[in-house]
């Protein structure tokens, strides 16, 4: 029986992957008792993770032997983090589906773009539980296969044909780095199962006598999060899976896109190791979260706004991970993907309310305005840590993520403060919202007290990396208020003209991939 209960999340996936084989085959007449199918499957997994939550709060969790042979293969190890990842990922992938039920009606292959995403929601389910490196490996891989399948599933759009391939290269690049990460654990401890890695780490770690080859998997841990998270300069394929269907983006930016944040926060000791791999993290990070939100603000497009977004937030979320608050991160990639789902399975309404704001006139910005809101903002987020009682919140990393709410809170401020109607209900909503999130990031570390490790005193960021930081994020926020105004200026309009080309780099990438040349413009060639 306790055998049982330690590997039930496997269920979840095995009955997904089932259910997407069955649909796999099914065209035309036959698509309706496939999607019926898919959709019985993604209920379960549902089921089978909330079940998962609930085991984890009243009995702790758990951590099941592994099928495989000499240590390596499948286990599960069911703790705070893959309880809430797991239920987080089957609650958008249900919802996801749920969508796709109508969406293509009439298709002939609607079963057979059922299964896929039923296939991606099974490899992401197998991946958030993993209990050994391999699985981790497996997951990891399965959940790339089976979006690039999506990618192409219009296979005569020569867009799609592009992403895929970018997709490709770069996937196959974070891969090899989770591989050769797993490689190097294993040979330093012996083992492949993660918790016994967990306490190899922190035994080591107490002894002083920590293995080279650790630091080295961490390197190569950050640098496959950044692949798979889409960081600068490697994020163009994620721009271009626009030529998907909807759910596909949905989920996509969503679930799988979490995946290399996911194995950071999960292996968040091993990372602990190396102070340059949490640096590269925060440096780059950091840098993508600036780069993609200028960019962001000069798009047209209402899909391409949101994946320069999802750009962002990933950005933001290796950030937080390089500061070394992984609780943080965590309830950043639950959020994230709750919102950007939503996001793109309502793009239409989208639409409509940019219609509408777009007739709204800017009011001049005056700086006693812009001096009041920051302070305003800054006073009711102290307001919100002094309700919550929460010191642990003002170390030098949770400050700066509250200094960066505090500049989101100014711009809502500044945007209804000449409305002195609308302005106490923004007040009240800014305070609100300060006072969740400080209730949510406390919240979120008490879960995750036992899933995590607490880093080391260190590992609260470098006073420049920090320094660094405060400076950038304050520029974006700048260039959000101002840049209303100063469209007319030529500099602007310079500056313009290549942020809204992403600064080129996605151009440069897809010269060195190859992505250009693909084989409906070399039959194109031939032709001619």
């Amino acid at each position: 029986m306790s055998l049982l209960v330690s590997f039930f999340p496997l269920l979840g996936p095995a009955v997904l992957a089932l259910a997407a084989l069955g649909a796999s085959r099914s065209s035309g007449d036959r698509s309706a008792r496939a999607i019926r199918l898919t959709w019985v499957a993604a209920r379960i997994n549902l089921a089978l993770a909330t079940a998962g939550a609930i085991f984890v709060i009243l009995a702790g969790g758990s951590q099941s032997p592994v099928l495989g042979v000499g240590g390596f293969g499948f286990a599960v190890r069911l703790d705070a983090l893959s309880a809430i990842l797991f239920l987080l990922v089957a609650f958008v992938g249900t919802i996801v589906i749920a969508y796709s039920r109508s969406y293509l009606a009439g298709d002939d292959r609607h079963g057979r773009f059922v299964a896929g995403l039923c296939s991606a929601l099974a490899a992401v389910s197998l991946l958030v539980v993993s209990g050994n490196l391999v699985q981790l490996i497996f997951g990891w891989i399965a959940a790339s296969v089976a979006i690039h399948r999506l990618l192409l599933f219009y296979r005569n759009r020569p867009g799609a044909i592009v992403a895929a391939r970018k997709k490709f290269w770069v996937a196959r690049m974070g891969d090899a780095c989770l591989i050769l990460a797993v490689g190097f654990l294993v040979a330093a401890f012996g083992t492949a199962d993660l918790a016994q890695v967990s306490v190899a780490v922190e035994a080591h770690t107490a002894r002083g006598d920590m293995p080279g080859f650790v630091p080295a998997a961490a390197m190569l841990l950050a640098v496959a999060a950044m692949l798979k998270s889409a960081q600068f300069p490697t994020q163009g394929w994620l721009l271009e899976v626009m030529e998907t269907p909807t759910p596909v983006s949905a989920l996509l930016h969503a679930g799988i896109v979490n995946a290399g944040g996911f194995v950071i926060i999960r292996l968040a000791d091993v990372m602990l190791t190396s102070p340059n791999a949490m640096y590269a993290l925060a440096i780059v990070g950091g840098t993508t979260a600036v780069v993609a939100s200028v960019v962001m603000l000069t798009q047209t497009s209402v899909k391409v706004t949101l994946a320069w977004s999802t750009v962002a937030q990933m950005g933001f979320m290796l950030f937080q991970c390089g500061l070394g608050v992984f609780a943080a991160a965590v309830l950043h990639i639950v959020a994230h993907s709750l919102y950007k789902a939503h996001a793109f399975l309502s793009a239409g309404s989208t639409i409509d309310v940019a219609r509408l704001s777009a007739f709204q006139k800017a009011t001049r910005l005056a700086a006693p305005r812009l001096a009041s809101a920051v302070l305003g903002s800054a006073a009711l987020l102290a307001a919100a840590l002094i309700v919550w009682g929460a010191p642990s919140l003002v170390e030098p990393s949770h400050a700066l993520l509250g200094g960066i709410l505090a500049l989101g809170l100014a711009q809502l401020l500044v945007q209804t403060a000449h409305d002195r109607v609308i302005l106490p209900r923004t007040l009240l909503t800014a305070g609100f919202l300060a006072i969740v999130y400080v209730g949510l990031q406390g919240l979120s570390q008490h879960a995750l007290s036992a899933a995590l490790p607490a880093p080391h005193a260190s590992m609260h960021g470098s006073s420049l990396v920090l320094a660094v930081a405060v400076v950038l994020f304050a520029a974006i926020a700048l260039v959000q208020w101002f840049a209303p105004y100063r469209r007319r200026d030529p500099r602007w309009q310079a500056m313009y003209v290549h942020a809204r080309n992403g600064f080129y780099a996605n151009a440069v990438f897809s010269r060195l991939v190859g992505a250009l040349r693909h084989p409906l413009h070399s039959a194109h060639q031939e032709k001619l």
